[in-house]
């Protein structure tokens, strides 16, 4: 064989095992995103009477957490930047709450004293009111973004915008209330209809990446 020869033979492209790389991580981190809001927005919307009410909490760190977390790391392989900064921001948001609760709310709350009552829980609900507000600032111009991408997308960052900001101002206008006021409510009303979103945006993502008949529509992008 002749030096071109072998040249030849070494540049010839190798076909791609079917199956290999990753899989989109959209459907993964959707979902995680979806079934923590919606658990932390039924507490909002005052549903869970009869519960706890921190059922949110584990699914902040293993699901709305590490498996937001893990999608985004898994978009940026595929060089998906909405993937990877939307889910790593909020996989982020939903670990930095889950430990907000346990190293600031739950000892702050212990250590309350008829005195100090009122004082605490105002406190709290405007550490509450200033974390959403900023998360608010990322999802505005993510929302802007977005719009370049499909209706569902936009229309779960929307209403995730709404929420944020009802329940930034809903906080910071609870003063020392301890259970959901009115604006807390609608924020819970309006994310649980976020998490549904999210689910269906989840869905269609999921029917796409398996290529088989059944599709869910995601709508064209608002700008093109």
């Amino acid at each position: 064989m002749s030096v071109s020869e072998d040249r030849t033979v070494q540049s010839t492209p190798i076909t791609p095992v079917p199956g290999s790389g990753i899989a989109d991580p959209a459907p993964l981190g959707l979902a995680a995103f979806a079934l923590t809001t919606f658990l932390l927005s039924a507490k909002n919307a005052g549903w869970m009477t009869h519960a706890t009410g921190s059922a949110w909490l584990g699914f902040a760190f293993a699901y709305g957490g590490f498996a937001q977390l893990c999608a985004a790391m898994w978009g940026f392989a595929k060089k998906n930047i909405v993937a990877a900064t939307g889910f790593g921001t909020f996989g982020a948001f939903w670990v930095g709450l889950g430990f907000w609760v346990l190293l600031v709310a739950n000892p702050a709350v212990a250590a309350i004293r008829p005195a100090t009552l009122a004082v605490t829980v105002t406190t709290l609900n405007h550490d509450l009111g200033w974390i959403l507000l900023g998360f608010a600032v990322f999802t505005t111009y993510t929302l802007i973004l977005v719009s370049q991408t499909n209706a569902a997308l936009f229309a779960t960052f929307l209403l995730l915008w709404i929420t944020l900001i009802v329940l930034c101002i809903g906080n910071f206008n609870a003063g020392a209330a301890l259970l959901p006021t009115t604006t807390i409510k609608i924020g819970g009303y309006l994310g649980v209809l976020t998490a549904l979103v999210a689910w269906y945006t989840s869905a269609a993502d999921f029917s796409t990446g398996m290529g088989g008949k059944l599709r869910f529509p995601v709508g064209p992008p608002l700008i093109k």
